[in-house]
Order: C-alpha cells, then structure tokens, then sequence
C-alpha cells in the first residue's frame, strides 16, 4: 500500500472531462480509495453549491477545499472546517473598480454562488457560456450585485472579463490591494483574502485529519493549482495540464478525457 493518505483533486479540467462530467472509472476509482481508508478531496474554486450536478458521483466523499481555499468543508456532517472572508473595505475598492469597466462580477458567500440577473444572458461575451446551465440551477441571481457584496460576507470574488488583456489591466490596478489572486478560464481573475490559496486549505485540513502533508497527493491542470502541487508530498499533472504545470509536477498522468484522475489514484495512492 502506498505512503500517501490524501488525494486531492482539482475539478475543472481534472476530475472534471471536457463534457463537465465525471467518468464511471474514475468514480470507481475514487469509491475504491476510500474503501482503503484514503480522503479524497476536492480542491476547487467552486462553491458548495457548484457541486450539486456531481453530488451522486462524490457521495462518499467527506472533505472539501472549497472556494480557492477560502472555504473548507465537511460534506458528511455540513460542518464548516474553515472560512475566510474579505474585509469590506478591499471589496469597495474591488468594486469601484470593475463598476468602470466591462466585467461580469461573480461572489461567493457561504457557500453560495451569487450573479447578477442582467449577465446571466451574456455569459459568452465573459467566455463563461459553459457554466451558463450551472449558474442558472444552483446560483442566486439578484438584481444588484454591488449593493448584495457591501450587505454580505464574502468570501470571494470572481471576476469575469471579455479579453485576457482585459483582465491583466484588472489585475495590474489590484495587485497591490491586500488579496490572492488566481488567474483561471480564459479570461477570469479569482480574489481571495490575503495568503488564502489551496495550498493553505490543504495545510488546515491536514492539521485537522493530523495528516502528514508529505503524505499527501494534489492533482491538477493550470495555475490556480501551482501552490497546493508545490505544497503536497506528491505533484501529479494532468495529460491536458499547461506547461507550467507540467514542469513542477513529480508526474504526468493522462489528460481529463482520458481518466487521469484514475489513474493517479490506482497508480499513486493505492
């Protein structure tokens, strides 16, 4: 049996195939693992509501580094391990920012996905078409998504642009702001709080399952993933990861397409 006691997956682009769904033999896979007592767990910017398509799929799993990091939960006993919110004073400025340009500003607030009734039907023009059916079934859609971030707390803040210049010019008048930022999609900037990434989310999980991180295993596929496969025991890139990825990970499996996630699983953790 294998050294290692945790595998976590990201989801988009990794547990997840090109189609949003979760292939049969990486289910079994991950079935498999945790009847030899391993955790498996998510490691994904969604919220908890953005799983609800695979909650048939991920039954049997307990753990979740939600959010990016900024929310780690219990699925078993709906237990928040963990939050961080983002102080309101940074999200006006956030705010004031992205009111002044064409951005699509999507929160997450207690593990609830919030949009703005006015972008759901031009998702496109944010290159976010894809997650049009998702956002439709599990999101809050409220009328002013200005006035709903400075009445709630928030956790964080994806925002959402028609170009990836677009989103270098956000990023380049936010960076000095107090957050973590990840680059994801084509053309989305995620914000967290300052130092809040998945690589921390796995820290304060291993420390409550008193599991040694280099016992650990992180798989992913794009930049939003380089600390926490910096930061576990074992990197793993997926066949379709880019080439950043690639180059810091211990190894390569296949591509999402191809059950890359099983693979890591039959090959590295069992």
């Amino acid at each position: 049996m294998s050294k290692y006691k945790l595998i976590a997956f990201d989801m988009d682009g990794t547990l997840l195939n090109t189609q949003k769904k979760i292939s049969k033999h990486t289910v079994t896979a991950l079935n498999k693992a945790i009847d030899n007592n391993k955790h498996v767990v998510l490691s994904t910017g969604r919220a908890i509501v953005e799983l609800s398509d695979y909650k048939k799929e991920l039954s049997n799993l307990q753990y979740g580094i939600c959010e990016s990091g900024a929310f780690i939960y219990d699925f078993k006993n709906k237990k928040i391990i963990h939050q961080d919110t983002i102080p309101l004073s940074i999200i006006n400025e956030i705010l004031d920012i992205a009111y002044h340009q064409d951005i699509m500003i999507h929160l997450l607030t207690n593990g609830n996905s919030v949009i703005c009734k006015d972008d759901l039907e031009k998702m496109d023009k944010y290159n976010m078409e894809i997650y049009k059916s998702m956002f439709t079934q599990v999101a809050t859609i409220v009328e002013d998504i200005y006035d709903y971030a400075k009445k709630n707390k928030i956790e964080k803040i994806n925002l959402y642009h028609t170009t990836a210049d677009a989103r270098k010019k956000t990023y380049e008048t936010l960076k000095n702001l107090p957050l973590s930022f990840a680059l994801a999609e084509t053309t989305s900037l995620e914000i967290t709080s300052l130092n809040v990434t998945k690589a921390k989310g796995l820290k304060i999980l291993c420390n409550y399952l008193n599991t040694n991180i280099a016992n650990t295993i992180a798989v992913g596929d794009a930049n939003n993933d380089l600390d926490i496969l910096k930061t576990a025991g074992l990197a793993v890139a997926m066949g379709n990861a880019n080439d950043n990825i690639k180059l810091i990970c211990d190894v390569i499996v296949s591509d999402n397409d191809h059950d890359g996630c099983k693979e890591a699983i039959e090959n590295y953790l069992l």
